[in-house]
C-alpha cells in the first residue's frame, strides 16, 4: 500500500492524486484528555470523500472502492473522523493518513486467483507413509489378540 498525503493538501493514494478541493473538512468538540480546554476548541476532525462523485479516481477505482466500501459509505461519501489527539493539527493528520490507507485499500487491485495444482507424487507418498505410521502406533497401543 502506498498512501500519503500530498504537498498542496490533496491525497494522494498509489498513482492518484486526490485535489484538496475534494476533501470536506468539519470540526467539533470533542471528549477526552484536555481539561478545560477541551471545552472551548474545535479539536475533533471529520474528513469526508465523495467516493461515487470523486473524478481524480478514475472509473476501475472509483467502482472497486465503492464495492469494497460499501459498509462505510454513506449516500457515496466516505468519513473519517478522529479525536484522539489534542491538538486539531495532528488529528488533520492522522485523519488523512486513515483516509488514505482505507483508499489504498479499497482501489487495489484484486489478488490473482490460484491456479489449482495436484499434488506431486513424493507427497502423495509421504501422506501415505504418515497415514501407515499413526495406523501402526495405534495398533500398538490396542490389547494383544488372545491365541
Amino acid at each position: 500500500m502506498n498512501a500519503s498525503t500530498a504537498g498542496d493538501g490533496g491525497l494522494s493514494v498509489g498513482s492518484v492524486t486526490v485535489p484538496a478541493d475534494a476533501l470536506v473538512w468539519r470540526f467539533s468538540r470533542s471528549s477526552g484528555p484536555g481539561g478545560q480546554h477541551v471545552n472551548t476548541s474545535d479539536t475533533r476532525v471529520s474528513l469526508s470523500l465523495d467516493v461515487a462523485g470523486c473524478g481524480a479516481l478514475g472509473r476501475t477505482r472509483r467502482e472497486r472502492a465503492l464495492e469494497r466500501l460499501s459498509g462505510r459509505l454513506v449516500g457515496g461519501v466516505l468519513t473519517v473522523s478522529v479525536q484522539t489527539h489534542r491538538s486539531q493539527a495532528r488529528n488533520r493528520a492522522q485523519a488523512l493518513e486513515r483516509m488514505a490507507e482505507l483508499l489504498a485499500e479499497a482501489t487495489a487491485p484484486p489478488p490473482r486467483e490460484r491456479r489449482a495444482t495436484r499434488p506431486g507424487r513424493a507427497a502423495r507418498q509421504r501422506r501415505l507413509d504418515a497415514k501407515k505410521r499413526r495406523g501402526d502406533v495405534k495398533r500398538s497401543r490396542s490389547r494383544p489378540p488372545l491365541d
